[in-house]
């Protein structure tokens, strides 16, 4: 009877333990299965689009290899050109963003990035964009008025928003300027369009004009002979237009003369210190008085 008992235990336990390992077998596949599905699924599209990617990365070294050859290639044909130097470096810089734009749209399209999606972004981009830089784009649209409009080019001296100086470069946002004491001063482009500019050198020619003052007792045709030959005798003065010496003023201690002569407009400050000096030194070689004020006191005996 005891027997019959022990081997009826022994039989029992051995299906427990029988049925235990058929379930831990049974939820060990289960969760095998679960975990090979979920790597395949996200394998199986890495996989699929390898391809696409290994062709847009050869795109986009390509693309980078031959955008940087194009500008180079009109870097060199701009600088053989006649082409303004100001205007050949901001078309570059235009070309530049438009054809890494271009490049980056074809690299996504070969992605199988879907072009609405593509075109959407670029639009809410462009507004998010427009809104934050609505100041720099104001100084693009400026740009593009001065490489057209061309009212100074590289080499001008000008003067725009009170700042005088040489134009060094109009880049895509700002105008570059160098003034006499050699400080760079960077002037939006937007400010540059809307402001006076006064450019000086535009024109081939330039008046020097310059007051001069002599004693009343001073002969006043001597002094005028004196003038007009130091103007001739200067080697940068033109002779057409003819200098002209004018009699501008009666101030309360000189005749007042205005010395009007011409010269190129480069050498416009040479040729004004240095008439300035030599006008004074040939007054004094001839006996002709630049008065200064003077004050006199007369004293009574009373």
């Amino acid at each position: 009877m005891q027997t019959t008992i022990l081997t009826t235990a022994l039989e029992t336990m051995q299906t427990t333990e029988t049925q235990v390992i058929d379930n831990v077998v049974e939820t060990v596949g289960q969760e095998v299965h679960h975990a090979s599905t979920v790597l395949s699924a996200i394998l199986t599209p890495i996989r699929d689009a390898i391809p696409s990617l290994i062709i847009a990365l050869i795109i986009a070294v390509i693309g980078f290899v031959l955008i940087k050859y194009l500008l180079r290639l009109l870097g060199h044909a701009f600088s053989r050109s006649s082409m303004d130097h100001i205007a050949a470096g901001f078309i570059r810089s235009v070309l530049r963003i438009v054809l890494y734009v271009l490049l980056a749209v074809i690299v996504l399209s070969v992605l199988n990035v879907p072009m609405n999606s593509i075109v959407a972004v670029i639009a809410s981009a462009g507004v998010a964009v427009g809104l934050a830089l609505k100041d720099s784009l104001s100084n693009l649209a400026g740009g593009f008025i001065l490489l057209f409009a061309k009212p100074v080019k590289q080499g001008d001296t000008v003067q725009i928003e009170g700042t005088i100086g040489k134009v060094e470069q109009i880049d895509i946002l700002y105008t570059k300027i160098v003034t006499p004491d050699n400080t760079v001063v960077f002037i939006p482009n937007g400010k540059v369009t809307t402001a006076k500019i006064v450019n000086y050198t535009e024109k081939e020619t330039r008046r020097v004009e310059m007051a001069l003052g002599i004693a009343y007792e001073s002969d006043l045709d001597a002094a005028r002979k004196v003038a007009l030959d130091v103007v001739h005798q200067h080697p940068l003065t033109v002779a057409e237009p003819a200098a002209e010496i004018l009699v501008q003023n009666h101030g309360a201690d000189a005749i007042e003369l205005l010395l009007r002569v011409w010269c190129k407009s480069t050498d416009y400050w040479t040729v004004y210190y240095d008439l300035m000096e030599q006008t004074k030194q040939a007054f004094d070689a001839n006996a002709i008085e630049i008065p200064y004020h003077k004050v006199e006191v007369h004293l009574s005996e009373n």
